[in-house]
């Protein structure tokens, strides 16, 4: 007796719905970012060596982006401050048409948004310590899989139940989702450390302030797919105002100058297995963020990837007339 794969798709799907709509998508991308760095960091057949390996990569990422969290909550507003009056003061002089009549209803602004922001502090400590139960839980779920891989299902020709049948293919889907989860990120953690790595060398050498939180900002923003560049250029140009006009607009140059290069690398790194319609990119982006926030702009492209690779897999006959 033959079984449709529909059953099995189903059933992932369903499950991947229940990730998003229990808010566990921290789980699974810190499963897939730790499995992925698991695999890096090994060699052969001596799989132990890099589990510590990674727990200690692991111990100075934590500790850099504790430090990165420290620095930003003090010169993150300090940027908006510096740079926001003087854009509005350009801005005013040409004649372009902002939300703000003048610096006083701004700063009027920006306190009625603080107050607004002061609420969800009570909560803040709660989320955090969830968030990193989550990160813990995904770090101990790659761990284990890395560790014994295999699956324990014999799928001999004998009877099989349908219970092992499933579970079997339901595994085989979710090692296609780390596959394309491998080949999507893994270019992006590469594009976004050339792209950090340009604008580092642009930052220090025209002596911007600010520098290692702008660098470590462009770094973790180049991990979403579009919309993290626009925030790190954002953040860029208006730095560059605290200087002069002229000088944002020259910072505004050599960013579309380097993700220009950054498209260019993407088809040599990626190549056209990846490519998706822009329209399309940008629908999964917004489903994403709506399902998982943050956590579904990351996904967002290794799904489309994933979907794209499951779909090739069957064949459509045509027949001409």
């Amino acid at each position: 007796m033959s079984h449709s794969p529909a059953v099995s798709y189903a059933i992932f799907l369903l499950l991947f719905i229940l990730i998003g709509w229990l808010h566990l998508s921290t789980v699974l991308i810190t499963a897939l970012f730790a499995f992925l760095a698991l695999r890096t960091l090994s060699f052969g057949r001596y799989k132990w060596s890099a589990v510590p390996a990674f727990l200690i990569l692991l111990s100075l990422l934590f500790y850099g982006f504790a430090f990165f969290v420290r620095q930003a909550i003090v010169e993150l507003p300090e940027i908006v401050s510096n740079s926001v009056p003087k854009i509005v003061k350009y801005a005013t002089g040409h004649g372009i048409d902002l939300p703000f009549t003048d610096i006083e209803s701004l700063k009027s602004l920006a306190i009625e948004s603080a107050q607004a922001a002061a609420g969800y502090l009570g909560s803040f400590a709660r989320i955090a310590t969830k968030e990193f139960l989550f990160l813990v839980v995904g770090v101990v779920v790659a761990i284990g899989i890395f560790i014994n891989p295999k699956i324990d299902y014999d799928l001999t020709p004998r009877p099989l139940s349908l219970y092992s049948l499933h579970a079997a293919r339901i595994a085989e889907l979710f090692h296609s989702l780390y596959r394309s989860f491998e080949r999507v990120m893994g270019a992006q953690v590469i594009i976004s450390a050339i792209n950090t790595t340009l604008t580092a060398i642009f930052i220090y050498s025209c002596g911007l302030p600010y520098a290692t939180v702008v660098i470590i900002f462009t770094f973790l923003c180049g991990l979403l797919p579009v919309i993290g560049n626009l925030i790190s250029n954002t953040l860029i140009v208006g730095l560059g105002f605290t200087i002069s006009p002229q000088f944002a607009g020259g910072a505004l140059i050599f960013l579309i100058v380097v993700h220009k290069l950054e498209y260019f690398l993407n088809s040599r790194i990626i190549g056209g297995r990846i490519r998706h319609p822009m329209w399309l990119t940008l629908l999964a982006l917004l489903v994403g963020e709506r399902l998982m926030g943050i956590g579904g702009i990351i996904l967002a492209p290794v799904v489309l990837n994933f979907v794209k690779t499951e779909a090739s897999k069957f064949q459509v006959s045509t027949s001409v007339k």
